[in-house]
């Protein structure tokens, strides 16, 4: 059975099916019988505060409403707990009888949950501690994918198809700038609509590979050469030989987070870098960027019903665990055949603070896109990337003139 009451918190970027993770284990904690059910506001932060909500007030009815609704419910946070930061969490946790934590993160997250159980252990604070996974990364060890990243891979997929389409209609270079720091994960998915030869992108840049400017822009010319276009996809993280991140080479003064992170989101400077650079070694005038940014992570109307189905799942099954396996662990998806998946508790050392990156059998060898195999292992987790796309078949006319 679940020991105290239970404490839910979700930690980090928010994704399109967070909720439905918050909401499957409010609803199992219920159902088993939790002394008590309550959300901490913006993460560790809210916890540090005081600042609880009672999820036990909550309506079924309403909890599925907003088990649809993407975004962080509760609200998160970048916070990184250290010694003292976790003394504060455990007077809260032991003032309101918490004996059971839920935290819905990424790998920064469960990592602080992972110290925030070492803490607990050391104080002989009876709590369970249970890491629910969420990123749009894709980048948790063990994982087979991660909650959020399916239907953030919708989105960007679909956004590219249709660039493709107005890129084909006024021929140009296009340059779009994709979530990840050290996964090519969420960049390779803009792949995944193209269904005629010549769509885009054309080329897919990963920071699993090292980034190099005058490859890239001799890799641009000869696919505008060659298709009269180009649509480009770039990790937000790509890097040079020295692994130095390319947009800090902009960027006057380098921000950092509170995990020690360079921040890359939030700018357009790369996308500027790289138009740039096409501008000044090709004689290809019309060239455009953008900077997906934050939109990849909880657009409203783009989910994949794998998602869905499997965070709330995740949810569930961390309080089954937490009241049946009798130690602390972070869930696990697993893969099973064409497509099923499994759920099984892992350490949380297994998870915290790991990155997972791209299979290189998943990377062309021209470091320039993504193989069949990538392709194989994403298209199930998406379903439909959207509406399709067609073209006109009719024939062409004879000229008049020679014109």
């Amino acid at each position: 059975m679940l020991q105290g009451k239970v404490l839910i918190a979700q930690g980090g970027g928010p994704t399109a099916v967070i909720n439905q993770s918050l909401v499957g284990a409010v609803q199992e904690a219920r159902r088993l019988g939790a002394e008590g059910v309550y959300g901490a506001l913006h993460g560790v932060n809210g916890i540090v505060n005081e600042n609880l909500v009672d999820l036990a007030q909550e309506t079924d009815a309403n909890l599925e409403r907003v088990a649809q609704t993407p975004c962080s419910a509760l609200g998160s946070t970048r916070d990184k707990p250290d010694l003292a930061y976790c003394q504060e969490i455990f007077k809260v946790l032991k003032a309101h009888g918490i004996g059971t934590f839920f935290y819905i993160g990424g790998n920064d997250s469960s990592d602080a949950l992972r110290i925030v159980a070492e803490e607990a252990a050391k104080a002989d604070t009876p709590m369970r501690c249970v890491h629910i996974p969420k990123t749009i990364d894709n980048d948790l060890m063990v994982n087979d994918h991660t909650p959020g990243f399916p239907s953030a891979a919708k989105f960007v997929a679909s956004a590219f198809a249709g660039v493709n389409l107005d890129n084909r209609a006024l021929p140009g270079v296009y340059v779009g700038i994709v979530m990840g720091r050290h996964a090519g994960f969420l960049t390779a998915a803009s792949a995944l609509a193209r269904k005629y030869a010549d769509d885009g992108p054309h080329l897919i840049y990963l920071p699993e590979r090292t980034f190099d400017m005058d490859k890239f822009t001799t890799d641009v010319k000869a696919a505008y050469d060659k298709h009269g276009r180009c649509v480009i996809a770039a990790s937000e993280g790509i890097h040079d030989s020295e692994g130095t991140p390319i947009v800090t080479k902009l960027a006057k003064e380098v921000e950092k987070d509170a995990h020690g992170n360079v921040q890359l989101s939030g700018t357009g400077a790369l996308a500027d870098l790289l138009t740039d650079a096409i501008k000044s070694n090709t004689d290809i005038s019309r060239v455009r960027g953008d900077t997906f940014g934050y939109l990849q992570r909880s657009f409203l109307g783009c989910v994949s019903e794998i998602d869905q189905v499997e965070a709330r799942e995740v949810g569930v099954r961390a309080v089954q665990f937490a009241a049946w396996a009798g130690r602390d662990g972070t869930v696990t998806i697993h893969r099973v055949g064409d497509y099923a998946a499994d759920y099984r508790l892992n350490a949380l050392e297994d998870v915290a603070a790991k990155t997972k990156v791209m299979d290189d059998a998943m990377i062309d060898a021209g470091g320039a896109d993504v193989t069949p195999a990538f392709i194989d292992y994403a298209r199930p987790l998406i379903g439909a990337a959207g509406a399709e796309a067609f073209r006109l078949r009719a024939p062409a006319v004879d000229k008049i003139l020679g014109k």
